[in-house]
């Protein structure tokens, strides 16, 4: 069965309420615009560094010094090699062989290696101190989203798809380790290298210089036509990855259902419209991001001939030594491929900008509201009386579900809700457990506004049996003690007789140690809603809560199960769902609702007796 809210969302889908689409721009849509705002994202990333800040500034450091280093070899070589030159010209003038020796070239081609491995080190030192920088700010951001997650309230995950969350949490916050290993140091050493480079030129020939300028400032101009592209198709491929995990998940989870009404091909057709669209953006973005370092390496590269072909006609004239010429030539490959590589840098940037922004607009959610400062306290023992005062609530604010809803549970009576699907009965025990707060009006227990108890305080009150049944992977005892991790195995087996689930745990291999994985896929559905009924039991709670808690189990287990639960809910006020009237004929208290509103309430004889919808209802199941 559907809760009230599913179905009201469906039924409300065709006026535009309540739809994921409706409530939130579809993720593919999103994806196509640009980072509204990329030095805003820059600073946020820079806020989440908090206390891992030095590692940047070391790692900036160590990068400096490598191109320092780099330009100092290359403008040191020119020394060297003029020096090896005049040297090998005089010995062979003498007729007498060249040997290297530390008086004439051998103490500075030592120095020269030197200075090289210095710059060796400076690099190593940046990429390792970078690596870990990169890597505990991902695990920051990681921490914050699973907290957020657990703060979200239950409307964003009736909002969003489960696969664009993921995708958030794992491929966006990935692209941006990525491309903080690799892409910010690279950035800063290319932006030094060029400049450096064009100093120490300009120290040895300013037309040169002048030259290598001209072609580099082509390349940005072809850089900044693409990188105007580069957002939007880089944004549009983080969606659609989003999307394609989304129809996978699905997929999967859904495989059965999708199995029994013969909805393969469909469900494949999606997947596959995904992929083709995820296939398309990502190839668009490839290309955009990748064909430009050629084009500019083609550009600096007659560059380099332009350069070579001049300076080699200074070398023959004897307007330039060999060294210099050595050294500009070095200074122009050295500037070249940063040039290069820049384009690509720039372009991966950009790209984590709109992974940032995707994973930041999630941290940036409403969350549910914060617990007050001083909460309420419940008076000890709780006996459980609740009540409802004047409630109103909608999910959409716009479409009100409940207008005045008030009712009273007294300590210890059993009250059932009935109706048709979609007339508001999860919902109320929605709106009891503060899963949604309630829009006007309040809810009390024991006197005690909810709203003024601690969330943990209030829902530790109470004990639960959804109609889904919820299982994690672990062992069955386990499950059962989730409520009660520090139960003795006594009391779980103690839980599981009292809800009839004892005997075919005992059947299983392993008993109360067999593993459930996979969503407990290999136990039944009504052995999976005995386990669940076990764990409520065990956590003792001063109020239950049962939404069509038997639905999955044959007539006789239920039977069995509500004497169980008839002895557990002795002296507990309990809230029981229910679709089968008999199972509820002995409650103290049954509340007729439809569309949000209680329109009948009193016992099963007062019902019956008004002849109103509860009679209709019941003599319909009995006819």
């Amino acid at each position: 069965m559907a809760s009230e809210k599913d179905v009201a969302r469906e039924r409300d889908r065709g006026l535009g309420v309540g739809s994921e689409r409706e409530l939130t721009p579809d993720a593919h849509e999103e994806g196509i615009e640009a980072p509204s705002d990329a030095l805003g994202t820059l600073m946020r990333l820079w806020g989440a560094a908090a206390g891992q800040r030095w590692r940047l500034v070391v790692a900036a450091l160590c990068s400096v010094l490598y191109v320092a280093g780099s330009l100092g070899a290359t403008a040191y070589s020119a020394g060297l090699l003029d020096l090896l030159w005049g040297n090998i010209q005089a010995a062979f003038a003498g007729g007498a062989p060249f040997v290297v020796t530390l008086e004439n070239g051998g103490r500075q081609i030592l120095t020269f290696l030197g200075i090289w491995t210095m710059a060796w080190l400076f690099y190593t030192i940046q990429a390792l101190v970078m690596a870990s920088f990169a890597e505990r700010l991902n695990l920051r951001l990681r921490e914050r989203i699973g907290e957020k997650l657990a703060r979200l309230p239950l409307a964003y995950y009736d909002a969003h798809q489960p696969g664009d969350t993921i995708s958030r949490a794992t491929n966006d916050l990935d692209k941006i380790s990525e491309v903080l290993q690799r892409g910010v140091l690279q950035l800063l050493i290319a932006v030094c290298m060029v400049g450096g480079a064009v100093i120490l030129m300009a120290t040895y020939n300013l037309m040169l210089t002048g030259i290598f300028v001209s072609f580099a400032l082509v390349s940005f101009a072809v850089t900044k036509l693409v990188t105007a592209h580069t957002l939007r198709v880089a944004a549009a491929r983080q969606a659609s990855l989003g999307v394609l995990t989304g129809c996978v998940e699905e997929a999967y989870s859904g495989r059965a259902v999708i199995k029994a009404f013969g909805r393969e091909g469909a469900s494949l057709e999606e997947v596959r419209a995904a992929a083709e669209d995820l296939a398309r953006t990502s190839a668009e973005a490839d290309f955009v991001t990748n064909a430009i370092t050629p084009a500019v390496r083609l550009i600096m590269r007659l560059c380099q001939v332009t350069v070579g072909l001049l300076a080699g006609g200074m070398l023959v004239m004897g307007q330039m030594s060999v060294g210099v010429f050595q050294a500009f030539f070095h200074y122009v490959v050295q500037a070249s491929e940063p040039l290069a590589q820049l384009s690509l840098t720039v372009n991966m940037l950009q790209g984590a900008l709109a992974a940032a922004e995707r994973v930041f607009s999630l941290l940036d959610e409403s969350e549910v509201v914060p617990d007050l400062e001083t909460p309420a306290v419940l008076p000890s023992p709780v006996r459980g009386r609740v009540s409802f005062e004047h409630v109103r609530f909608g999910y959409a604010p716009d479409r009100p579900l409940m207008k005045d809803v008030s009712l009273v549970a007294k300590p210890g009576q059993k009250v059932a809700i009935v109706g048709a699907t979609g007339a508001g009965k999860t919902t109320l025990i929605n709106l009891l457990m503060r899963f949604y707060e309630v829009d006007g009006g309040r809810i009390t227990l024991d006197g005690v506004d909810a709203r003024e108890l601690t969330r943990a305080d209030l829902r530790r009150q109470f004990g639960m049996v959804l109609q889904d049944a919820w299982l994690f992977e672990g062992t069955i005892a386990e499950n059962i003690a989730y409520g009660r991790p520090g139960a003795t195995r006594e009391e779980v087996e103690a839980a599981a007789r009292a809800a009839h689930v004892d005997f075919f745990v005992r059947t299983l291999p392993h008993g109360y140690d067999t593993m459930l994985s996979n969503d407990a896929e290999n136990i039944s559905q009504g052995q999976r809603q005995l386990l669940t009924i076990a764990r409520a039991m065990l956590t003792d709670p001063a109020i239950l809560i049962l939404d069509e808690a038997t639905s999955s189990v044959d007539t006789r287990t239920e039977q069995a199960i509500v004497r169980a639960m008839e002895a557990i809910m002795e002296n507990r006020t309990s809230f029981v769902i229910a679709h089968r009237l008999s199972t509820i004929v002995d409650a103290d208290l049954i509340l007729v609702m439809e569309r949000g509103t209680i329109i009948e309430q009193g016992t099963h004889a007062e019902l019956l007796a008004a002849g109103g919808a509860y009679a209709e209802l019941y003599h319909s199941q009995f006819a």
